[in-house]
């Protein structure tokens, strides 16, 4: 169909433009019949302008625009004129004029969608997701995905600027399960053997730094077969970043003029550097997270010393067993009722705890069903240490120090969210997590894993003690903490193979398995392999949190459910005998 091209967009017009004649296209978002003048918005990713069709202007425009429905695709000439004082709008950025419609085209009439394009819909997520290039015309997505452009126009410029080199590392490569479970690909021309969809180009990078491109970036998807939830996807992006002859204050430096960057572009805010830092142990012990949300205060404290000798059974099995008796102060939280109070036991209790204590601390002490179990030193010393006032509430969960933390830590933000602690002018909390350890135990497996990656390098003063006490072992490896969400991990690498067949042996690989998994990369550090270290963003997530949106799918154009579907073209989805016997495949019932 023949339209003329258009000469506006629909979110430029303003006053400055009254009196031109302008070609707009793009979509009905509304249309009104006054009977005598029809008004329609007209839509685009610009913006909305309002159409005005009289019978007096052109009848033909004028019948044909009686036509018009929600989401027809239209062409309009027209003249732009300024609205009348009482019809400006205050809201619309183009609301100060209107065009007066001097001709119309429809280019595609459209059914009625099974849901209104507007940003306040109470669509259920699966249905926008089954028709999600009509979900995506909605203004509050399209300006997440505009966003989403933007910051990967400002991180191409800002690593380009500092010399770093965008190469592609290959989708299809070997399978080396360390983590989550791996994307498989099977081959057709290879019988009975698979590609893996890559989990990170994470040995991929480290062969880049081996081949001497010293500073490599990209941002690349990447696949993990895992269980999702609001901030996980099978695929998503990163911004991976890796840099040779560099220590870890030179890669904090680079990230944190990124950070510095994205801050002023997107939030208009100046970010103060350098970036404030928390070892793992800090992080866990104050705020029960190894991801803290620093935005509001609430820290947690140890109080073993205080109960080191008590009579309460609660606090003494704890201390004994070199558990932790933890808690936290909720200022001016005594006025709790006592439902209010059952529904914070009934949290702690769905977290795995079994029980909360609590004290209301007065003027005259302190008041719970727990506070005749104290002495009154013991009690004096509680409300002294917490540094607690009259009307403030006391929690303390007591007992085994790795659970203990971590539940204290989701009350603490739930106190947050009850509190209504943080909202749109609260600032943001951007920190740096280091010191990690560089293993974690499974009890059930019996065997370290890397609480990072394979590759992540020990803290060097501390490499002998690989073989007598793995556990103690800090790593040289860091996260970025934006508002209590990881958007940022990375660590110094091994780049020597003796202390890479170390490390393996330590997580239980054997030299057999090692070489079969990794022998590439294992054989190229032979090779004169430079020190090297990087750090690779969650980008769908960063940008999640710059646009304060709820979940990543709403950073995605084309997102997975929860249980990995896309409603929209019903994938996964079966495929032909033909195909299985091309790829050697065959389906068990």
């Amino acid at each position: 169909m023949k339209f003329n091209i258009r000469t506006h967009t629909c979110g430029e017009l303003r006053e400055q433009n009254i009196g031109e004649k302008v070609i707009l296209n793009g979509w009905v978002d509304r249309r009104r019949d006054l009977g005598g003048l029809i008004f329609i918005w007209l839509r685009d990713r610009y913006g909305i302008m309002q159409v005005v069709f009289e019978p007096d202007i052109n009848k033909d425009a004028y019948e044909l625009a009686k036509k018009l429905r929600s989401e027809f695709v239209i062409s309009v000439e027209g003249k732009v004129r300024k609205r009348p004082e009482d019809a400006v709008n205050k809201e619309m950025e183009t609301g100060i004029v209107d065009v007066l419609a001097v001709k119309l085209t429809i280019l595609n009439e459209a059914e009625t969608p099974p849901f209104a394009i507007k940003d306040e819909t109470d669509a259920f997520e699966d249905l926008r997701l089954k028709y999600r290039y009509l979900d995506l015309r909605r203004p509050a997505l399209q300006k997440v995905l505009l966003l989403r452009h933007r910051i990967y126009q400002l991180v191409r410029k800002y690593f380009d600027e500092k010399s770093f080199v965008e190469i592609e590392t290959p989708v299809l490569m070997k399978s080396t399960p360390e983590g989550a479970r791996d994307y498989l690909v099977p081959s057709r021309v290879h019988k009975g053997k698979f590609y893996a969809l890559p989990q990170s180009p994470q040995q991929y990078k480290q062969l880049l730094m081996v081949s001497g491109f010293d500073r490599y970036f990209q941002i690349v998807k990447c696949f993990r077969d895992e269980d999702l939830r609001a901030d996980r996807q099978p695929e998503f992006t990163q911004i991976d970043v890796e840099m040779s002859f560099i220590t870890k204050e030179e890669v904090f430096s680079v990230v944190e003029g990124l950070m510095k960057l994205l801050f002023k572009e997107v939030w208009n805010i100046d970010l103060s550097l350098p970036i404030k830092r928390l070892s793992y142990e800090e992080a866990i012990t104050k705020y029960g997270s190894d991801k803290p949300d620093l935005r509001f205060g609430m820290e947690l404290h140890s109080l073993n010393k205080i109960f080191n000798n008590s009579e309460f059974k609660v606090f003494k099995e704890a201390v004994d067993s070199k558990g932790i008796v933890t808690g936290l102060v909720a200022t001016g939280c005594a006025s709790f009722s006592r439902n209010q109070i059952d529904g914070l036991t009934n949290f702690a209790k769905s977290l795995g705890a079994k029980g909360l204590i609590w004290f209301k601390v007065q003027q005259a002490g302190i008041d719970s069903p727990t506070a005749k179990f104290l002495n009154e030193e013991e009690k004096k010393n509680l409300v002294s240490a917490l540094e607690a006032n009259p009307n403030d509430l006391i929690l303390i969960l007591a007992g085994e120090k790795k659970a203990m933390l971590n539940q204290m830590g989701s009350l603490r933000l739930e106190m947050a969210k009850r509190l209504e602690l943080i909202n749109s002018e609260t600032p943001p909390s951007l920190i740096w997590v280091t010191d990690f350890p560089l293993f974690e135990y499974d009890e059930e497996a019996k065997r370290f894993y890397a609480m990072h990656h394979p590759f992540t390098s020990p803290k060097i003063d501390e490499v002998d003690l690989l073989e007598k006490d793995p556990g103690s072992i800090k790593a040289q490896a860091y996260d970025l903490v934006l508002n209590g969400n990881e958007i940022a991990g990375g660590s110094i690498r091994i780049h020597n193979s003796e202390l890479q067949s170390r490390m393996f042996k330590a997580l239980g690989i054997s030299d057999e398995e090692a070489q079969q998994k990794f022998g590439f990369l294992m054989n190229a550090f032979k090779f004169g392999a430079p020190p090297h270290g990087g750090i690779a963003f969650g980008f769908d997530r960063m940008v999640m949190l710059f646009a304060a949106v709820e979940s990543i799918r709403d950073t995605i154009a084309f997102p997975k459910t929860a249980s990995a579907m896309s409603l929209m073209d019903e994938c996964p989805s079966s495929v032909s005998e033909e195909q299985l016997k091309e790829l050697h495949i065959k389906l068990l019932d």
